[in-house]
């Protein structure tokens, strides 16, 4: 059970593009209960979870990294073979990404709060790692923790000169053992933070200590992870993240020290959180979308007047 008279965590699933859901849920945890994302003692991820993990420790927006994912996302789609084309570089994008967002004080902020799990090549243990002596060693464990084999390359980045693998593959939800630690990830399961595909399941599957229903919701969610989905998808996954993390307060809320929410959501939601609701994540996806025949989109920064929010674009 959680206490908020202990230290608290809390910790991101590396999932690819679905990363859109961890932003959604991460606004909604700003908005709705703050001191529960800054009085954390620790911030954790694990893939592309411990990008959204470094942009909450060290107060890069949530809309800026948003219009990156939604950018990476129209640039694998331009070509037929998507993110597996030689000339797409995944990892070079999320280096100068970090590069251009990172403040010069990053590593200062993230040492002893910013959790990154990696996965050594030689012996393929995990290695968790909080603290971090210059921007630029700041940036290299978040690239080791991103490098999926072959999906990203072939030659892992290293770290301090050891070779490090996708932290996914050892261990996916960092400190997800303690019990004060609230969960986060876009696959149905177990997570304190999940989607909830409504009716009981029996089987499920553990892996990098993340507990994933056997159903075909996290099917197309896994696929989805690594083959990006258009741009409306992918607004549609932040608007997810962001119901289930309403779900929780209102679950959690006297636990959580928030105000209780409505039990009536998010089915029936009031015209008036659906509304705030809608401005919070329009924020989020702040770019337009913009769709050409036959089948091609283009992104750019978006009017001050225009959002797309919640699936829908406008």
């Amino acid at each position: 059970m959680f206490d908020r008279d202990e230290e608290w965590n809390i910790s991101f699933a590396g999932c690819g593009f679905r990363s859109m859901y961890h932003l959604g849920a991460a606004s909604c945890l700003l908005e709705r209960a703050p001191h529960l994302v800054h009085g954390a003692s620790k911030i954790c991820g694990a893939s592309s979870g411990c990008l959204v993990a470094a942009a909450l420790t060290v107060g890069i927006p949530i809309e800026d990294f948003s219009a990156d994912v939604l950018t990476l996302a129209q640039e694998a789609r331009r070509h037929p073979l998507g993110v597996l084309r030689p000339t797409f570089r995944m990892l070079h994008m999320v280096r100068d990404s970090l590069l251009d967002k990172l403040p010069a004080d990053a590593h200062l902020r993230a040492s002893g709060r910013l959790c990154v799990s990696l996965t050594r090549l030689s012996d393929r243990q995990n290695v968790l790692v909080s603290q971090f002596h210059s921007r630029e060693e700041l940036i290299q464990a978040l690239m080791c923790s991103c490098f999926f084999p072959v999906y990203c390359g072939f030659i892992p980045p290293s770290y301090h000169g050891v070779r490090y693998l996708d932290g996914a593959l050892s261990d996916n939800m960092p400190l997800s053992e303690r019990r004060n630690t609230i969960t986060v990830a876009p696959f149905s399961g177990e997570s304190d933070i999940c989607p909830r595909e409504g009716t009981f399941n029996f089987f499920e599957v553990h892996y990098g200590n993340v507990s994933i229903q056997v159903n075909t919701g996290n099917v197309h969610r896994i696929c989805t992870s690594f083959l990006p989905p258009g741009p409306e998808t992918l607004a549609e996954i932040c608007h997810n993240g962001y119901t289930d993390a309403l779900h929780f307060l209102r679950e959690r809320g006297d636990l959580l020290g928030t105000r209780r929410l409505p039990e009536n959501l998010p089915a029936g939601i009031r015209k008036g959180e659906a509304d705030e609701r809608q401005q919070v994540t329009g924020r989020i996806i702040d770019v337009d979308v913009d769709l050409r025949p036959p089948g091609h989109v283009e992104l750019r920064r978006r009017r001050p007047r225009q959002v797309c929010a919640f699936g829908k674009v406008n």
